[in-house]
């Protein structure tokens, strides 16, 4: 029960009672409401300058992690980068080089990309400049990558030309050196054994019994084997690509061909046997190389299967101007 209050009047020398007023009391509910409420934000505001709260603490934890992982991406990046850059190095100096493949210049490995901003969507957020720095980053190694992953697929078709070239190449003797008798003639001006003229030689005379074996100087095509040349009788000639031809001539009359046309053959394989048909004085081979269809000196092909001390004789004996067998 609440507290009667009096006062004295002294203008009828009595007590009267206090009458509260509702007004007044309104008054002070409202004043103690706003300072209560700006004491509360003024004490939270102190507060959580000295004071975290679980879920502001969290966040920060998160920030600084995000900031880290951030800073690691960017470390990886730039091995990654150097990494590329080696392999591009290699690939410039000793891969494409090697395989007479132009190089490919850093600005085309390296160029950025045009058009529409890429990185809109990073934008206006308290990282944004270190996150569009490594996606950009990202972007351009994964630009660099193709173009790396796209030469080395052209290296490796290049590498696959260069075998199959290298295959190709008549680079061994079509006869071999402990079946010959000599080597009777080679590529020059030589005295024709039926007019007694000088005239110029396309081939290589090797001289060896009939039914010697005659072996395919390289991979190829057989493009021909019949007599329907004028002086080469027998003959076969082997297409093997990149330009080259080989030819094979004078074989024996009776079963001459040991391979048809239009079969594939390995060097070393035998396609025929010495003999000495069309224009010939004796058992011997003749044998001639095209390069894009001019007639080339064969001297320069036989690093397949001569020995330095093999090769500088047959040389010596290929200068000798003398009588042709054919």
């Amino acid at each position: 029960m609440s507290k009667v209050k009096y006062y004295y009047d002294a203008e009828t020398l009595s007590y009267r009672k206090v009458e509260k007023r509702k007004r007044n009391t309104f008054r002070k509910i409202a004043l103690f409401t706003v300072a209560s409420a700006l004491f509360g934000f003024l004490f939270f505001n102190l507060a959580s300058q000295f004071y975290e709260s679980p879920q502001a603490r969290k966040l920060k934890r998160e920030n600084e992690f995000l900031k880290l992982s951030l800073k690691e991406s960017q470390e990886d990046v730039n091995d990654l980068a150097k990494v590329i850059k080696n392999v591009e190095e290699r690939d410039n100096s000793i891969y494409r080089i090697y395989f007479d493949a132009a190089p490919i210049s850093d600005e085309q490995r390296q160029s950025g990309f045009g058009g529409v901003n890429r990185y809109k969507d990073f934008e206006g957020y308290d990282s944004s400049k270190k996150i569009i720095g490594l996606k950009e980053s990202i972007d351009k190694l994964k630009k660099r990558v193709a173009i790396q992953s796209k030469s080395l697929d052209e290296i490796e078709e290049l590498a696959k030309s260069k075998e199959e070239l290298l295959a190709s190449i008549p680079a061994i003797q079509p006869v071999r050196n402990e079946d010959l008798t000599r080597m009777a003639s080679g590529y020059g001006y030589r005295t024709d054994p039926f007019n007694k003229t000088r005239k110029f030689h396309y081939g290589m005379d090797f001289t060896a019994p009939r039914g010697t074996p005659v072996f395919a100087t390289g991979d190829g095509v057989v493009d021909r084997a019949d007599a329907n040349s004028a002086g080469y009788g027998n003959h076969i000639r082997i297409d093997h690509g990149f330009g080259y031809v080989s030819l094979y001539a004078h074989l024996r009359e009776n079963k001459p061909y040991n391979v048809r046309v239009g079969q594939r053959v390995k060097r070393g394989d035998i396609i025929g046997y010495v003999g000495s048909t069309g224009r010939s004085q004796a058992p011997h081979l003749h044998y001639e190389v095209f390069k894009d269809k001019e007639r080339i000196n064969p001297i320069n092909f036989y690093y397949g299967n001569l020995t330095p001390e093999e090769f500088n004789l047959l040389l010596k004996a290929s200068q000798q101007e003398n009588i042709s067998l054919d």
